[in-house]
């Protein structure tokens, strides 16, 4: 049976990241065995192991991100603080995880994919603190300099027209997505040196008494 155009791209997306989650996580173990044993302990060999676990930190995210996301299936927050913390070790932004406990894995991808969104308006760095909120969740970046793309977020805000989006900007297209599909709305707030962005249950109108 033909399937929507987004299931078929998480298909896609799952299939790739499983397959090369394997052999990634074989090498990042190898490189800590010969590690242990000795065998090099130069820039070198920190260069290749460090570089082996970005790989697959950035692979197990994608899969998250972008792959099948069923409503049955749960991920750990120590998985997320772990794939986080090793892709933001000593990068230009840095990042807080306030979220303890399992969350639905649609849940995941949409807090996944509103960080990407976020950390493009952090040209040149800054903090960012993702985290839960009464009525939903909260991604709270702070930088001196914030350049959220107006055209994208307007458009994620409505729900179009979209401007024409480029790879690096795909994830805004698929948040919109996922945001309808769980039911979720957006609201964003920028200051000179904050911006939030929170995603909450849509308020359904009372009925007439």
């Amino acid at each position: 049976m033909p399937q929507h155009t987004h299931a078929i791209g998480a298909l896609i997306a799952s299939r790739i990241c499983h397959d090369l989650v394997s052999p990634l996580g074989a090498i990042d173990n190898g490189l800590e065995l010969m590690g242990l044993a000795g065998a090099s302990t130069g820039p070198e060999m920190a260069l290749v192991t460090a570089s082996a676990s970005q790989a697959l930190a950035r692979v197990r995210f994608f899969r998250l991100a972008f792959g099948q996301a069923e409503a049955d299936q749960a991920t750990r927050a120590d998985e997320l603080r772990d794939i986080l913390g090793i892709l933001h070790e000593g990068g230009r932004i840095a990042l807080a995880l306030q979220i303890t406990g399992n969350l639905p894995r649609p849940t995941a991808q949409i807090l996944l994919l509103g960080l990407l969104c976020v950390e493009q308006a952090l040209p040149q760095g800054g903090h960012i603190v993702l985290g839960e909120t009464s009525g939903g969740w909260q991604v709270t970046a702070t930088a001196p300099r914030l350049a959220p793309n107006p055209d994208l977020w307007q458009a994620l805000d409505a729900g179009g027209p979209w401007p024409k989006v480029s790879p690096a900007q795909v994830h805004f297209l698929l948040l919109h997505h996922c945001l309808a599909a769980q039911g979720l709305t957006i609201q964003r707030r920028l200051s000179e040196t904050e911006f939030c962005v929170t995603l909450s249950r849509r308020h359904l109108p009372q009925p007439d008494i």
